[in-house]
């Protein structure tokens, strides 16, 4: 077995829910966080007020659930290395679409594929919810390897799907 193949074994996946332990939830939480300060750090698009992710952080996992969503971690290693969020998404091009939201991977565990599977894992409930689209932003300036990730997972670029889109955001789109 190839290297890369055990550490694919490592890896798992945990969809954070009002059942969640204490420590999930603060894992999703703490990951959601250096999301957000990653953001901060960034020059020019994609900033936001640092005070609303909090609140949306203190409120997980209802703060997906309630939008019609819900959140997943990924562990590597048995340590927390990723996060991804998705809620429906009102007023879209598409009627029954979805938007993923805030996907993160730690820098020390990328290279692992977790924010493909993380992706993949939020494509797969949106099938079975019945969405017919999955939309998202991104800023392929400061997220590249995530930018080229979604186009080759058949993300397609779209006409900004929210009331005020942010300049130098990409808004992307895949039908289901």
């Amino acid at each position: 077995m190839a290297a890369s193949d055990a550490e694919l074994l490592q890896i798992h996946l945990e969809e954070v829910t009002s059942a969640s332990s204490e420590n999930t939830v603060a894992h999703a939480r703490e990951l959601l966080l250096e999301y957000g300060r990653f953001v901060l750090a960034q020059q020019g698009v994609g900033r936001f007020c640092f005070g609303s992710l909090e609140k949306e952080a203190a409120g997980l996992p209802s703060s997906y659930l309630e939008q019609g969503g819900g959140c997943l971690i990924a562990c590597a290693h048995d340590e927390p290395a990723g996060f991804v969020a998705w809620r429906a998404l009102a007023g879209a091009a598409t009627p029954g679409a979805c938007e993923l939201k805030r996907l993160w991977v730690r820098p020390s565990s990328r290279g692992l594929s977790l924010g493909r599977a993380l992706t993949l894992a939020v494509l797969d409930r949106a099938r079975a919810a019945g969405c017919k689209a999955v939309y998202l932003d991104t800023d392929p300036a400061s997220m590249a390897a995530a930018h080229r990730m979604y186009l080759k997972l058949g993300f397609e670029p779209c006409t900004p799907y929210t009331n005020d889109p942010v300049e130098g955001l990409v808004y992307l789109r895949k039908n289901l």
